[in-house]
């Protein structure tokens, strides 16, 4: 048999596959391009997918941009401003360096660049076809940055294509990159969103590390994050993180890691942080871990892989021992501060411990069944499906872009206001006596969905509905607590022309056309609510500046944070809703609006943030202060699933 001609493949298939090796998925194409802006200084950075990335991937920032003359030449393999000899490579401060990026995207989907320097009068519009420039450049209008249009990824690799995830699962793996770079880079602000939706994640310029955590993987994690910093000048070695101490813990870690800002993966040091956490929380339990390390750049060899998710850097073991002591001593530190339940029985059970066994005085009359279980910890339902969600006792934190005053003590001020003395005797007179009393006896069992939970009461088991439980919780707040609010200031105000518009193009508030111009609706709420700014300042802490931005919102309910996702709908409430010409109508209309947004749960809400929030925070607050209006007993709010006593019979017949 004759041996196969060996040929030069063609430069088209040579190109492909060069590609295949950097551009796996959406996710890999997104990440490339995020370093591009960073490397060129952008305070603004911003993402719109379609279709999980693979119709269309499209990011702009507000960095230098790409000169004229280098437009023709930019997506053409190995052409980069960040290198010019192999040895620059021992010094290499930036992102890129092997100018691949652009040319790969290039011979795998429809690319177009629009950009403008600094200097230049106007923008340049591009289009690239594998790696050349397809047809002239053209003059357009745009800002200072770069906005790189990614169409039809993959096209011309079907079995690449058809290799990928759905979708949605396309768009996650995409909001892992941004949220990576997001946390690491707080100097710049994020946005990512699907097309035509709001956006995912959003984050503010000059934000702080802390923060972007906060916001982007939930304020539990926020409040759980422990320090973790140190410098060793021997291994020339600086280490700048944030873990979560042993309160908190997660069924599929999160570990983001950092070497010289550049997002790379060490399975040997993430391996040594689990050994230390596995002395501290659940078997089959993670913790949160965000490192940033930086070495000197001889001393790192970032030119391993096409992706640049790997690097070999000097002393490994050496470093990883270092940052485990480290992790060691944060957690030991706090270790004082761990959560340890005790048992919380029913009012008016006596103390198991204080009755003994041979005590002639003690009730024999009572039979088992009369018993009821009332460990806090040994009657969750996560019991019984291995959930762990513990959490500190103390929490703060709002939806991801803002910080939180000091609490005050949770007391009613005092108020002449016949108005609102009125609409509080309205509450009391309502008030149904024997709701009143399973509410404030009952003992938390287990969050069965977004809407429903289960408490028990005595020999009693009862299904709640959480969502109409928690309005009229706040709404009773809003009034009895009126004029005395702490306050979630955003670190960053939001303005309301933008808040509007948004709530506008929400099916939800039911603009149509007849209602006139989004933009002059928009217009006029922003006027609206700034004339009755002072009135909101003064009375519940939302706090508006006269330019029109949203500066703060009231802390209703001690350790929860209402869904920023349905801020937009409210403040347009707000504008539309309330009477603002009455004094009564207009308080108890504020408070029921303010109390319908603080009781919505957004689907984007993390689960387990959710069910502490629940617990901790709803039904705590519901256990001290609720007063159940009579209509309670019939609305279905309320629904008794489980007498024990009946069960005990059902079982002795079987």
């Amino acid at each position: 048999m004759e041996p196969a001609t060996i040929r030069k493949l063609d430069e088209a298939v040579v190109n492909r596959i060069a590609a295949g090796e950097i551009i796996q998925r959406p996710a890999n194409a997104l990440k490339e391009m995020v370093e591009n802006s960073l490397d060129a200084k952008a305070t603004s950075i911003q993402v719109v997918v379609k279709v999980g990335g693979l119709k269309s991937l499209q990011i702009q920032d507000n960095g230098s941009g790409i000169r004229r003359e280098d437009l023709g030449i930019v997506c053409e393999r190995f052409t980069t401003s960040k290198l010019q000899s192999f040895e620059d490579l021992s010094a290499i401060d930036t992102y890129g360096f092997r100018g691949e990026a652009l040319a790969s995207i290039s011979h795998v989907a429809h690319l177009t660049i629009i950009t403008k320097t600094r200097n230049e009068q106007c923008a340049f519009r591009a289009s690239y076809e594998d790696g050349k420039l397809k047809g002239e450049i053209k003059t357009c209008a745009a800002n200072q940055g770069t906005q790189i249009s990614v169409e039809d990824l993959f096209y011309n690799v079907p079995m690449r294509k058809q290799a990928l995830k759905a979708p949605n699962e396309e768009f996650q793996k995409i909001s892992d990159v941004i949220a990576k770079y997001a946390v690491h880079n707080p100097q710049t602000g994020f946005m990512l969103k699907k097309f035509g939706e709001n956006a995912t994640i959003r984050t503010q310029a000059k934000s702080t590390v802390q923060n972007n955590i906060k916001l982007i993987y939930g304020p539990s994690i926020g409040k759980a994050l422990l320090k973790v910093a140190f410098d060793n000048e021997i291994l020339g070695l600086t280490v700048d993180g944030h873990i979560t101490n042993v309160n908190f813990s997660l069924k599929k870690g999160i570990f983001l890691l950092f070497i010289n800002h550049r997002a790379v993966e060490s399975a040997n040091l993430k391996k040594a942080i689990d050994q230390v956490y596995s002395l501290y929380l659940p078997k089959g339990m993670a913790p949160f871990v965000y490192l940033s390390i930086e070495l000197h750049p001889t001393n790192v060899d970032v030119n391993v892989h096409p992706t640049k998710h790997e690097v070999h850097f000097l002393h490994e073991d050496e470093i990883v021992e270092q940052i485990k002591e480290a992790v060691e001593r944060a957690l030991l530190g706090a270790n004082a501060s761990r959560t340890f339940y005790t048992q919380a029985l029913l009012p008016g059970a006596s103390n198991p411990d204080s009755v003994k066994l041979n005590d002639s005085s003690s009730d024999k009359s009572r039979l088992d069944y009369k018993f009821v279980r009332t460990s806090h910890n040994d009657q969750k339902l996560e019991k019984f499906f291995g959930i762990n969600i513990s959490r500190n006792a103390s929490f703060s934190g709002t939806d991801k872009t803002e910080k939180i005053t000091p609490r005050r003590e949770k007391h009613f001020k005092d108020t002449k206001l016949t108005s609102i003395l009125n609409l509080r005797k309205s509450i009391e007179d309502d008030c149904d006596r024997d709701l009143r009393k399973i509410f404030s006896e009952l003992t938390f069992v287990g969050v069965i969905d977004r809407t429903h939970a289960l408490i028990q009461y005595d020999t009693k088991m009862f299904l709640t509905s959480t969502k109409v439980l928690c309005e009229e919780l706040c709404y009773q707040i809003l009034l009895f607590n009126f004029g005395n609010f702490a306050r979630m200031d955003f670190a960053n105000p939001l303005p309301l022309l933008e808040l509007a518009t948004l709530a506008l193009q929400d099916s939800e508030s039911g603009w149509t056309e007849e209602d006139g111009s989004k933009q002059e609706l928009a217009e006029r709420i922003k006027e609206i609510l700034i004339t009755k700014a002072p009135l909101m300042r003064e009375y519940f802490n939302l706090c508006i500046s006269a330019e029109g931005n949203l500066e703060s919102i009231p802390i209703v309910i001690e350790e929860y944070i209402p869904s920023m996702a349905h801020l937009p709908i409210f403040l347009l409430r707000l504008a539309t809703e309330v009477e603002w010409d009455d004094e009564q109508e207009c308080f108890q209309t504020f408070c029921r609006e303010t109390a319908m947004y603080y009781a919505r749960v957004a689907c984007t809400k993390n689960e387990q943030e959710y069910k502490w929030e629940a617990e901790h925070a709803v039904y705590s607050t519901i256990k001290q202060y609720f007063i159940p209006p009579k209509a309670f007993a019939k609305n279905g709010s309320l629904l008794q699933v489980a007498n024990l006593p009946d069960l005990y019979r059902v079982f002795e017949r079987c």
